[in-house]
């Protein structure tokens, strides 16, 4: 294939920008060698994908417009995705398609370039927890996106061990680290300021949290919420951090249960960088996030999940993420350890990052270029 390669990349969360954005930014820095596509698909999240892309300075050269869908149904979703990514390819005419994670955007993509016969790239190749159902429905969305994948970008060598085990072809594998961590470095400041940050007391301890993940919405948030509120009330030298996520059924059990309540504070969505400069300076993180659990590694930072399981295994083998789900008992414990043991709180904030250098994207791309030369 002649250069410059046309690249085009699928996402629509807020999580898959952020991961991409990275790998963009190093194409638009060499237009000789790649022409970029980018395909936004939102639902939902279009408010929080904006704020993104704009922080982020990203402009869709395509959007499949997914606004007729008034539900989180993933059948749905994807009937829709792959008529109109099938439009896309057609109209692009790209050399190759490049994805994330485990979004139903991934899982779209990877199908619509399969019927194409459209080499696919997949960024986060290899994570695993061998349950389909947790989490859900993304194990079986990676696990299919891998399935039909040209070339592995693995975050770790345990992604490529699994990759491995499942016989996919070790010389189409790369373990390159996770480009999130490449943005992590690049958006972290030592002269961060912030409204919110600036209304705590110095020698107040904080926490923040984030739970937005569909199968948390409901009772499970429900738990968390009456147990963060009774933590608070029980420290006084303890303040919780809420970004709240911009949901109707999650704002309104966030303000019935957490709202004017003293030395608890629900903000607005942050942009990734303020999100990260603020956590960075919480004593830790509580959350039900697939990709904080990577960030928290490289802002040194200790983890509570509010999973049963998690696809980075690798974040609980060094210790810096520990699994509580949502049984208030775990939380509060868990919580209770961070915040009164020394030994406990330094053996998970100092723990090494097995997701990258930050140099991920300069990695994949060097891949994607030999590999599309010799096409």
């Amino acid at each position: 294939m002649k250069k410059p390669f046309k690249i085009m990349l699928l996402f629509g969360t807020r999580a898959e920008a952020i991961k991409l954005a990275p790998i963009i930014e190093q194409m638009k820095q060499e237009p000789d060698t790649w022409k970029p596509s980018i395909v936004i698909a939102a639902q939902q999240q279009r408010p929080l994908l904006q704020q993104t892309m704009d922080y982020l300075n990203l402009t869709a050269d395509f959007d499949l417009d997914l606004s007729s869908l008034k539900n989180t149904n993933y059948a749905e979703q994807l009937s829709q995705l792959i008529h109109n990514l099938n439009n896309v390819i057609n109209a692009g005419q790209p050399d190759m398609f490049l994805v994330v994670g485990d979004g139903v955007t991934s899982l779209a993509a990877s199908l619509v370039s399969f019927y194409n016969r459209l080499p696919l790239g997949h960024v986060e190749a290899g994570l695993r927890t061998y349950d389909k159902y947790l989490p859900f429905p993304d194990e079986i969305h990676r696990q299919i996106t891998d399935n039909l994948a040209d070339l592995y970008f693995a975050p770790t060598t345990r992604a490529r061990d699994n990759l491995l085990s499942e016989h996919h072809p070790a010389q189409q594998i790369y373990v390159t680290g996770n480009p999130v961590i490449d943005s992590v470095k690049e958006r972290l400041s030592t002269d961060f300021y912030s409204d919110i940050l600036k209304k705590i007391p110095d020698d107040h301890r904080m926490i923040i949290l984030t739970m937005q993940r569909p199968e948390s919405i409901g009772v499970p948030m429900e738990r968390v919420f009456h147990t963060m509120k009774d933590i608070v009330e029980t420290n006084k030298d303890v303040e919780l951090i809420y970004p709240v996520y911009p949901n109707g059924e999650v704002m309104s059990l966030a303000d019935e249960v957490l709202g004017n309540k003293e030395r608890i504070h629900l903000i607005e969505p942050l942009n990734h960088g303020d999100f990260l400069n603020i956590a960075a300076r919480c004593d830790f993180i509580v959350t039900d996030s697939g990709g904080i659990q990577e960030e928290a590694l490289a802002i040194h930072k200790p983890v509570l999940l509010l999973r049963e399981k998690t696809e980075r295994q690798e974040a609980i083998d060094v210790g810096v993420v520990k699994i509580v789900g949502t049984d208030p008992t775990s939380i509060q414990q868990a919580v209770f350890s961070l915040l009164n043991d020394h030994k406990v709180y330094k053996k998970m904030d100092q723990a090494e990052n097995p997701f990258g250098d930050g140099n991920a994207s300069e990695r994949i791309l060097n891949i994607i270029e030999e590999y599309l030369s010799n096409k």
